[in-house]
C-alpha cells in the first residue's frame, strides 16, 4: 500500500516538485517550520514530545480546514518507528481498510512492528465503516491517527473515541499567517524564493484577512496573485491591487453541515437573548457572509421569538413571520434587512422563557399520570346518548359568570392534582399578565373557601 507520507527530502526534486500546489510544496517536515497551534506544540507538551521522540499514540486531529492536521500526522510518520500507512476517508472505502488490516498483521507477525493508520477526513467513514478497524485498533494491531473538521463527538464511535486523545486544532491568527507566507515567500526550492517576488505589507494583510485562519488558503492566494503580480524593477510585486483582486468574494468559514454552523447559529440565539442587539447583528452578518441560508436565519428567530421572548412581547412572533415572507418576496439582499430588523427587535425585547419552561413541564406531567380520563362536565355533548351519560352535565360557561370567570372552576383531570406550569416574568406584557393570574387565582381561592364555609 502506498504511503503518502514520504519525507519530501526523499522525494524527485525536479518539475514534479514544482507543479505541485504551492500549499502542498511548502508543507514543513518538521517543527521548525509549523506555526500556530502553541497550545498543543509549545515546548513540554505531549503532542511535541510524541512528535519530537517518534512516538505515536492513537489520537484525532480536530479543526478548520488549513491548521496543520494532515502536517501533524507527517511529521509522525517521518519520526515514528511504526509501520505507517495512510487512507483519505473520501477515497477508502471497506476493501482498503481490510487491507490495511492484513498490511498491520503482516508487519507485526514478520517484522515485530506496530502500524499507524492515518485516515484523513475521517468523520466521511459511517459507524459500520469505523466498525471494521475498530477491533484491530483495540488489540494494538493499528495505532489510528484521524484528521477531521466535525466534532468528534458526533461522527466516530464511542469505543473508538475512548481509545484515542483528542487534540483541537484552532485556527490560526493572523500572526502565524504571516510566518507561513513569508516561509513561503523566502522558500528557494520548494516555494516562491527563487522567483524574486516581493510581497507589500498592505497586500499581506489583505491575504492574511481573506484566508480567515487558513494556512492553505493564505497560501493558494499567495500563489494566485504571485501569478498575476507585474513585474517592476525586476521584481513581480504583489501589490494591494493585485491581493484585492484574489481575494474577492472569499467568504468567511461557515460550513453548512458542521460545527461552524451550529455554533455561530448558537452564538446569534444567545446575543438575541443576552439582549445585545450588536452583537446579534454581528453574528447575523457573518452567518449571511458565509453564505447561510437567510430564510433558514428567519425560520431559527421564530423559534426565538417564543422561547426567549413570548408572551414578554407577543409582537415578536408576528415581525419574525413577517420578517421570512418578506425575505421570500424580496429576496437577497434587500430582504435580509427584514430580517436583521427582526433581529434587532428580538435583542430588545423583553425577555420571558415562561411559556418554554411551562411546556416541558406540563409536558412531563402528560407523561408521567397517562391517559387520564377528561372530566364530564368538560366533555362535549353533540348526541342525546352523551347527554344521558352525563357528558357536559354541570359545565359552567365562563362567559356568564361575574367577570368572565368561572372560579373554583377545576379544569384538570379529576385523578389529577392541579397544577402551576406558567410562571409570567415580571417584565414586558407578561407584567399584566401575572397581575390578571394573581386575580384569577385569589377570586378562585375565594371560590373555594366560600364553598367550604
Amino acid at each position: 500500500m502506498a504511503d503518502l507520507f514520504t519525507r519530501e527530502s526523499d522525494r524527485d526534486g525536479g518539475d514534479g516538485d514544482l507543479n505541485r500546489p504551492l500549499a502542498d510544496r511548502v508543507r514543513p517536515d518538521s517543527l521548525d517550520g509549523f506555526f500556530g497551534q502553541e497550545h498543543l506544540l509549545a515546548e513540554g507538551k505531549p503532542l511535541r514530545v510524541a512528535i519530537e521522540q517518534g512516538r505515536a499514540h492513537s489520537m484525532i486531529f480536530w479543526g478548520p480546514p488549513g491548521t496543520g492536521k494532515t502536517t501533524l500526522a507527517r511529521m509522525i510518520a517521518s519520526t515514528t518507528d511504526a509501520h505507517f500507512i495512510a487512507l483519505s476517508a473520501v477515497m477508502a472505502g471497506i476493501k482498503e481498510v481490510r487491507a490495511a488490516v492484513a498490511e498491520a498483521k503482516q508487519y507485526r507477525e514478520v517484522y515485530d512492528r506496530r502500524t499507524v493508520l492515518f485516515l484523513d477526513e475521517v468523520h466521511r467513514f459511517n459507524k459500520a465503516q469505523q466498525d471494521a478497524f475498530l477491533p484491530y485498533v483495540e488489540d494494538g494491531t493499528l495505532t489510528f491517527i484521524g484528521a477531521t473538521t466535525e466534532n468528534p463527538s458526533f461522527e466516530l464511535n464511542n469505543a473508538l473515541l475512548s481509545r484515542a486523545r483528542v487534540y483541537v486544532l484552532k485556527s490560526l491568527d493572523a500572526g502565524a499567517l504571516a510566518e507561513v507566507l513569508r516561509r513561503a515567500l523566502n522558500d528557494s526550492m520548494l516555494g516562491l524564493g527563487a522567483e524574486n517576488i516581493r510581497l507589500e505589507d498592505d497586500a499581506a494583510e489583505l491575504i492574511v484577512l481573506a484566508a480567515d485562519g487558513d494556512a492553505r488558503r493564505a497560501l493558494n492566494l499567495l500563489e494566485l496573485a504571485a501569478d498575476l503580480a507585474p513585474e517592476s524593477d525586476g521584481a513581480r510585486v504583489i501589490s494591494a491591487s493585485v491581493a484585492q483582486d484574489i481575494a474577492q468574494g472569499s467568504r468567511r468559514r461557515f460550513d453548512k453541515q458542521g460545527e461552524y454552523f451550529y455554533d455561530q447559529i448558537s452564538a446569534l440565539h444567545k446575543s438575541i437573548r443576552g439582549s445585545d442587539p450588536d452583537a446579534s447583528l454581528y453574528w447575523l452578518m457573518r452567518m449571511l457572509d458565509g453564505g447561510c441560508d437567510p430564510l433558514y436565519v428567519a425560520r431559527r428567530i421564530i423559534r426565538v421569538a417564543s422561547e426567549d421572548i413570548g408572551n414578554a412581547d407577543p409582537r415578536a412572533l408576528r415581525l419574525c413571520l413577517d420578517a421570512a415572507e418578506t425575505y421570500e418576496r424580496l429576496g437577497s439582499p434587500e430582504g435580509e434587512l427584514a430580517i436583521a430588523q427582526a433581529v434587532v427587535f428580538l435583542a430588545c425585547a423583553a425577555k420571558s422563557n415562561a411559556v418554554y419552561e411551562a411546556s416541558k413541564r406540563a409536558a412531563a406531567d402528560a407523561k408521567e399520570f397517562g391517559s387520564l380520563e377528561v372530566p364530564l362536565h368538560l366533555r362535549n355533548a353533540p348526541t342525546r346518548l352523551m347527554k344521558e351519560l352525563g357528558y357536559g352535565e354541570n359545565y359552567r360557561y365562563a362567559h356568564d359568570e361575574d367577570g368572565g370567570l368561572a372560579a373554583g372552576e377545576n379544569y384538570f383531570p379529576e385523578d389529577m392534582p392541579p397544577r402551576k406550569y406558567y410562571h409570567p416574568v415580571p417584565r414586558g406584557l407578561e407584567l399584566q399578565i401575572g397581575e390578571k393570574l394573581a386575580e384569577i387565582s385569589r377570586r378562585n381561592k375565594q371560590s373555594k373557601e366560600s364553598d367550604n364555609d
